[in-house]
C-alpha cells in the first residue's frame, strides 16, 4: 500500500522518531497508526538495550526554580554527542527530569547508588516494625523485601514513576527517549534544595 505524507507526519508527531522510520513503521503495518507506534517503540527498546554500555561524555544541566524560589534543582544528563545534546528532545528531557526531581525529590539516581549501609539500616527499621506489629517470623523477610523496594521506588529517581505519566517510570522514559534519538543517555547527578531544607 502507498504510506502518505500526512501519516508520516502524524506518526512523527507521536513519536518524534525520523521520517525513514516512520515510513519503515507505516509499511510494516499497513498504514495502521496505533501498530506503527508500537513497532517503533519496540525497536526503539530494542536499540536502547544495544547503547546502553556506550561513553556518555557530553549532554547539558538543567536549572530549575520552582515556588518562587522556595526549591531549586540542577541536573546533568548525559549523551554520546554534542550533536544530540543540542535537540529540543534532549534539553526538553533534561528539564523533565529537573521537574520530577523537584518534585518527588529523590535521594539517589539509581538503586545502585544507595550506600549499604542505608539498605542495612531500611532494613533494620523494617524489621523492627514488623517485630512491634507482631508479625510471624516466616513472613517478616517477605515484609523487609517488600519495604525495601518501596524505598528504592521512593528513593531512587530512575525507579520513580514518572510525575505526568505514572503508567511508566523515569527510566522507561529514559530508554523511549534512547530509541528515539538513538544514542545512550544517562542521567549522571542531581542536587535539590529547598529552603530550610538539607539538600541530599
Amino acid at each position: 500500500m502507498s504510506i502518505q505524507t500526512s501519516q508520516i507526519k502524524e506518526l512523527r508527531e507521536a513519536t518524534a522518531a525520523g521520517i525513514l522510520d516512520c515510513r519503515e513503521a507505516l509499511e510494516a503495518t499497513k498504514g495502521d497508526l496505533e501498530q506503527a507506534i508500537a513497532y517503533l517503540k519496540e525497536k526503539g527498546l530494542a536499540s536502547a538495550a544495544k547503547r546502553a554500555g556506550h561513553e556518555t561524555n557530553v549532554g547539558v544541566l538543567d536549572l530549575y526554580s520552582h515556588g518562587e524560589g522556595r526549591i531549586g534543582v540542577m541536573v546533568e544528563v548525559n549523551c554520546e554527542t554534542d550533536f544530540v545534546a543540542r535537540t529540543e528532545e534532549f534539553r526538553k528531557f533534561a528539564h523533565e527530569i529537573a521537574l520530577q526531581i523537584a518534585a518527588n525529590s529523590p535521594q539517589y539516581v539509581s538503586q545502585e547508588d544507595v550506600p549499604e549501609e542505608r539498605i542495612t539500616e531500611e532494613k533494620e527499621l523494617a524489621r523492627n516494625w514488623a517485630l512491634q506489629e507482631g508479625k510471624p517470623e516466616k513472613v517478616i523477610d517477605k515484609i523487609i523485601e517488600g519495604r525495601i523496594q518501596k524505598f528504592f521506588e521512593e528513593k531512587c529517581l530512575l525507579l520513580q514513576p514518572y510525575i505526568r505519566d505514572d503508567s511508566k517510570t523515569v527510566d522507561q522514559l529514559k530508554q523511549e527517549l534512547v530509541g528515539t534519538l538513538g544514542e545512550n543517555i544517562t542521567i549522571r547527578r542531581f542536587v535539590r534544595w529547598g529552603v530550610g531544607e538539607n539538600s541530599n
